[in-house]
């Protein structure tokens, strides 16, 4: 049977993954920067931490989220 951490590193890394490639797309940046841009938001640092449950939520709608709450990155 499969440990519960590793589905969750795995559920994590392919949440990252759709939130970079969306936010690429999504802004039309290559994705070294949507990965760059990404890694510097709080919202990477809430993700990792996981104690409010916003990595549950669509990636489609945290990438809007963070395009909305965090433009100062994308200058």
């Amino acid at each position: 049977m499969t440990n519960q951490k590793e589905l969750k590193k795995v559920y994590l890394r392919n949440l990252e993954e759709s939130i970079i490639a969306r936010l690429a797309e999504v802004k039309s940046i290559d994705v070294e920067t949507a990965m760059s841009i990404y890694y510097k938001s709080k919202l990477s640092g809430m993700i990792e931490q996981g104690e409010t449950g916003i990595e549950y939520l669509d990636y489609k709608n945290l990438v809007d989220d963070l395009i909305e709450a965090e433009a100062e990155l994308f200058k």
